[in-house]
């Protein structure tokens, strides 16, 4: 299998995981859908809040030892979710060692090495090297969520509905086990390219494999919600906020009009019946050019990704997805498949700042769990449109409102319903609180505490019953 079994070993030397570490596999769990219809928690009741990273093409570019390194860091990082393509491009399924994932190139037809594992370097194959990447994510208490083929091969009729439903067999049966599993069903594609096709691909892994959950990843200005809301198999709504600016959102072909407003996809999902989760999967990348395709545009940054965060979870989304432009492709100065203007190496980039401050989202959602709701109503005067819109979201115990631009945020104390309440505000940038104070029955305008009005001076405000 184009293997010198040496160069294996050492790479399983280096990497120090050559065996799973039993104690991080057996700690995951599969993950169901919440009793609210709004959340994702644990096979045994508890909270999830997805944090994840799009690690799209880390099975054909990453080595073993390289993989373990990224899991290492996302984990430090805080991430928990790793949103990966399975078949990037079937014309060329080949991973960094030469193994080819497909026969002829028909993904009905994986090429498999009979009786082989990972732990066998002898016999080392593409399906192998996607089963240790699960395995090393397990480790590390992260999920995987697995697009089994990226939309434009189906699009290019690359895969009709019989070989989709011999290919989501072979998946469901290689991975039902793995606890550390989510099926995101398309890849950046619209649901009526090839509607049957994704439904085929969609009720097949539901069939035989029915513990894990399962979305559709939409193209950019999409939703799942709008071709597959009512499907079995749809467990939990994912939206592709995109990478286009306000100004840039003009295209009179998209359903939704919503510019960088990712909540509003939030607001309009919820509206489904039933009711289920939704998820940003895709918001704009860190260090991507606005728009994509224009390398001299500017680029996304730090602030941007907090903006869109805050503003899709306090809406009501159940996480987030991350990305990064040189992570997402894995990039290496000098690759000739380089996209959007890459200009960083990836292991550079994995620490860019937006990368670092995403757990802090994570931390504060966790440290206020529970069912959680959008509480605009709580917002008084919130009439100001674009990076001046304020969202909050409430618990029974708590109300947490985001303002990005550092304006005050006035509350209607009598909606909250809590004679007397104390405050403290949230920095998304260091994750770190101000001290608790205590606020008059009349008070209900607070200020952040650095005043200055611009984008990227982000704050959370904090209100408890006292």
């Amino acid at each position: 299998m184009m293997r010198i079994i040496i160069a294996v070993l050492v790479v399983l030397f280096m990497s120090g995981c050559s065996e799973p570490l039993k104690s991080g596999v057996e700690g995951m769990q599969a993950l169901k859908i919440g009793e609210d219809k709004r959340s994702i928690v644990t096979a045994d009741g508890k909270p999830f809040f997805w944090l994840g990273d799009t690690g799209w093409l880390l099975f054909v570019k990453l080595t073993r030892e390289e993989i373990a390194q990224y899991m290492a860091i996302r984990k430090e990082q805080g991430f928990n979710v790793v949103q990966v393509m399975t078949i990037h491009d079937v014309n060329n399924a080949v991973n960094v060692y030469g193994d080819s994932a497909l026969i002829n190139k028909n993904i009905a037809q994986p090429l498999t090495t009979e009786g082989a594992d990972y732990k066998d370097s002898s016999q080392y194959d593409f399906w192998d090297h996607v089963d240790y990447a699960i395995d090393e994510a397990a480790r590390h208490g992260i999920y995987m969520a697995l697009v089994p083929v990226w939309g434009s091969n189906v699009k290019g009729g690359k895969v009709n509905q019989e070989q989709a439903g011999a290919y989501a067999g072979f998946l469901a049966e290689r991975y039902k086990n793995k606890p550390n599993i989510i099926w995101l069903n398309g890849g950046d594609i619209k649901g009526s390219d090839s509607l049957d096709v994704w439904k085929v691909l969609g009720s097949t892994l539901k069939q035989k494999d029915p513990a894990h959950l399962m979305t559709f990843h939409p193209r950019g200005r999409t939703s799942s919600s709008e071709w597959f809301h009512n499907e079995p198999w749809l467990d939990f709504n994912m939206f592709q906020s995109g990478h286009k600016t306000y100004a840039q959102d003009t295209n009179s072909n998209e359903t939704r009009h919503y510019g960088e407003d990712n909540w509003r996809y939030v607001v309009e999902d919820f509206k489904g019946q039933p009711a289920k989760p939704t998820i940003d999967g895709e918001p704009s990348y860190e260090h991507i050019p606005y728009g994509l395709h224009d390398s001299l545009q500017p680029r996304w940054n730090d602030a941007d990704l907090r903006r869109y965060a805050y503003w899709s979870v306090f809406a009501g989304g159940f996480g987030f997805t991350y990305g990064n432009n040189a992570v997402m492709q894995f990039h290496h100065k000098g690759d000739k498949d380089a996209n959007f203007g890459v200009r960083e190496e990836w292991k550079e980039d994995i620490k860019a700042p937006g990368a670092m401050q995403m757990v802090h989202l994570r931390k504060l959602m966790e440290a206020y769990p529970g069912t959680r709701r959008p509480a605009q109503d709580l917002v008084v005067d919130n009439t100001r449109k674009q990076y001046q819109y304020i969202l909050a979201t409430r618990g029974d115990k708590f109300l947490l409102a985001y303002t990005y631009t550092g304006l005050p945020v006035r509350i209607d104390r009598a909606k909250l319903g809590w004679e007397k309440i104390k405050t403290r505000w949230f920095n998304p940038r260091t994750g770190e609180f101000t001290g608790w104070e205590k606020s008059g029955a009349a008070d209900n305008l607070f200020t952040p505490i650095v005043r200055e009005e611009k984008n990227g001076n982000d704050w959370v405000l904090v209100v408890e019953p006292n």
